[in-house]
């Protein structure tokens, strides 16, 4: 009997590897029928396609196809579910866990590389961009019309994953999140079917399409507003080598600033970036930004912010004050040295990122409490200090300002999108790579981030509700579905339903249905 019983679950395992086999060879024909470019397996350029920006992950789609119309991405997913295939859109292909690869093997990826339109409506200045535009070419044709839009800085992200989940940039303070820009959509349903989304037409779907995007539809075109380019901009960077003490306090001091002050102008966009110290017990605590206000206010400004700092300028290991047009500080961000995309190959990175959405804790009678508390931040630094310094892999964690009186993300109301994240004062980001950038990446990387994050989380008051930011997806996140989406999962959950009952857009972290 066991014998058989093998014998039996050999025969099974035949029986699904031919049809699989059958299927792909279907989907092959199905395809080639089309006008439409894809690769498969065993393809030459297959390798180089299916490459995930982060190399910890190696998924292996069944086929990724380039789609140049609608037309053609609405095809594309009929065809997925034909052969019951999970179907992802790849944008930019900057997922950190390879969603825009299907999350898993076996996936049909939609590469929306060619629908990378930006066009700019001169007498609205509402910009038509496709989702395969990245956010560096978005900005010089929107610059090209003297306009720009808040977004991130990295020139090769794509705008369909971006401003699905989030869209933060340091502009954001003024302009909001690039989600918060967007007035319509035009997408593909899970059945095939071309739909336009916005406040008045499919509001429901409109709402999920600008916070949960990829677990819905795939998004063909965005109607987004666009702000003037600001006359100029003053970018900035400092750095400190601080012992862990000086360095919470400086932490704490910018933080009740931040939260409280009414002098924080909405135009100023600052972060703090922390590094690896050039001994134990140290930090490199750096301050990074752009003022998009008159360059003449700047000298003033920056006395403010040493000020709220608690550090002195002339004490700083690096300073970099660059004053020019707003163009300048978005190519200077980027760091890479061009906004051009077209015909650059990206390099890759074998790495793992957290986050944590601090909110500041209601203090009664429309008062606030820090979200970060002395011991939750000593704690913090004192571990960045140590086991930081000793670290096998390369690290840093962003502080990143959302919130403050005159934030632009946070005078969205919650429910107004999908977004979950409306009263945040900082985001933080924890990033640490594999030495060299190439794999294998060490347990102890994991363990490392892990231990940041644990010692925030528990020094921090019990009644702190933390959140994550979908851009920094997370796929060993416990609870990512509250983290991410907060209160909107369960209306969320219930659209799926309406949308994509059958999963078509399914990948580890996707509304479930």
């Amino acid at each position: 009997m066991f014998r058989s019983l093998i014998r039996f679950r050999f025969v099974l395992l035949w029986l699904c590897i031919t049809l699989i086999r059958f299927a792909h060879a279907d989907l092959i024909s199905d395809l080639q029928s089309t006008d439409i470019s894809f690769t498969v397996p065993g393809d030459a350029g297959y390798s180089n396609a299916s490459a995930a920006f982060n190399l910890r992950f190696t998924f292996k789609p069944a086929a990724i196809a380039y789609p140049r119309t609608t037309q053609d991405v609405s095809n594309l997913i009929k065809l997925g579910a034909k052969y019951n295939m999970h179907v992802a859109a790849r944008s930019g292909g900057h997922s950190y866990i390879a969603n825009g690869l299907g999350g898993k093997d076996g996936a049909l990826v939609i590469d929306m590389s060619n629908i990378n339109h930006v066009l700019v409506d001169p007498s609205t200045q509402i910009a038509t961009i496709g989702p395969g535009a990245r956010l560096g070419d978005v900005a010089l044709a929107l610059n090209d019309n003297g306009r720009a839009m808040p977004h991130g800085t990295c020139p090769y992200v794509g705008v369909g994953g971006h401003s699905g989940h989030g869209g933060y940039g340091l502009t954001s303070r003024q302009w909001g999140l690039m989600l918060d820009t967007i007035q319509s959509l035009e997408a593909v349903l899970a059945d095939g079917s071309i739909v336009n989304a916005s406040n008045t037409e499919n509001p429901d779907l409109f709402w999920a399409l600008r916070g949960a995007s990829s677990s819905f539809a795939i998004v063909t075109s965005i109607r987004a507003i666009t702000f003037p380019a600001p006359p100029s901009a003053t970018t900035f960077s400092l750095k400190w080598d601080l012992n862990t003490t000086t360095a919470s306090d400086s932490l704490s001091s910018f933080q009740s600033y931040a939260l409280t002050s009414p002098n924080l102008p909405a135009e100023l966009g600052p972060e703090l970036v922390l590094h690896p110290g050039t001994a134990p017990g140290r930090i490199i605590f750096q301050l990074l930004g752009v003022w998009y206000g008159p360059a003449s206010q700047f000298d003033s400004l920056s006395s403010t912010l040493m000020s709220a700092l608690n550090l002195e300028p002339n004490n700083a290991t690096y300073k970099l004050i660059t004053e020019g047009t707003y163009i300048q500080s978005v190519e200077a961000l980027g760091g890479l040295g061009s906004l051009n995309t077209t015909g650059v190959k990206e390099g890759s990175n074998t790495f793992y990122a957290k986050s944590l959405v601090l909110p500041p804790l209601d203090a009664g009678s429309g008062g606030q409490i820090v979200p970060l508390d002395d011991s939750a931040i000593m704690n913090f630094m004192e571990f960045l200090g140590n086991e930081g310094f000793n670290a096998s892999t390369t690290w840093f964690v962003d502080v990143e300002l959302y919130g403050g009186l005159s934030s632009a993300i946070n005078a969205v109301s919650l429910d107004a999108t999908a977004f979950s994240h409306r009263n945040a004062l900082f985001t933080m980001q924890f990033y640490t790579s594999a030495k060299g950038g190439l794999p294998p990446f060490p347990d102890s990387g994991f363990e490392l981030l892990d231990g940041m994050v644990r010692t925030i989380v528990r020094n921090s008051p019990a009644d702190l509700q933390f959140g994550a930011y979908p851009n920094y997806i997370d796929d060993r996140l416990l609870s990512w579905q509250n983290l991410y989406f907060g209160s909107h999962y369960p209306k969320l959950h219930q659209l799926k339903k309406v949308y994509d009952p059958r999963n078509v857009f399914m990948f580890p972290t996707s509304i479930q249905e």
